[in-house]
């Protein structure tokens, strides 16, 4: 079982826009295709509600608030039970899911992401979980460096935050002459 893809979904799901059911259904990649035909207008409100308290998690972690954040998980696991299970089509792809066979595409997703996460903090602490740096962007990551010093959720906003510090500080240097 693969921990560090499901909290992944969690990252995935809270960087997510989620305005209607096509951006939900745009959350879902293939290996949960099938979540796509399942979901309902209610599952949105569903996920924007867990997009929320995930987003609080990484903050807590991201802020040094480590009961913070594993009260919120604790909470979180409450509300998205886990009941694992095998599945599979024959004993050469046996494999475990989260939730127990006909629950909702928002069950299984959202048990899935919030059990990645526990077993996140668990395994490598809430300092791990980090929200972009980037003002202007505001998106989580989970940081997987060897030393825990990720600051940006892409290379892309440490690019671009960079080059506007840098901008800035020149400015400053011309305004100073």
């Amino acid at each position: 079982m693969n921990f560090d893809a499901y909290a992944r979904t969690a990252v995935d799901l809270v960087n997510a826009p989620m305005e209607g059911i096509d951006d939900l259904r745009a959350v879902f990649i293939a290996d949960n295709a099938w979540m796509c035909d399942a979901v309902t207008e209610r599952d949105v409100t569903t996920f924007r509600r867990a997009q929320k308290r995930l987003r609080d998690v990484f903050r807590y972690g991201s802020a040094g608030e480590d009961t913070e954040a594993v009260e919120e998980i604790n909470a979180l696991l409450k509300d998205h039970p886990v009941q694992p299970r095998i599945s599979g089509h024959d004993a050469s792809d046996w494999h475990m899911h989260v939730t127990s066979r006909g629950s909702s595409a928002s069950s299984e997703y959202l048990a899935a992401a919030v059990w990645g996460l526990a077993v996140w903090l668990c395994t490598h602490g809430s300092a791990r979980f980090g929200v972009c740096a980037d003002e202007r962007c505001g998106n989580v990551y989970l940081d997987t460096s060897s030393n825990n010093c990720r600051r940006f959720c892409s290379e892309r906003c440490a690019t671009r935050s960079h080059v506007a510090a840098h901008r800035a500080r020149k400015r400053a240097t011309l305004a100073a002459v």
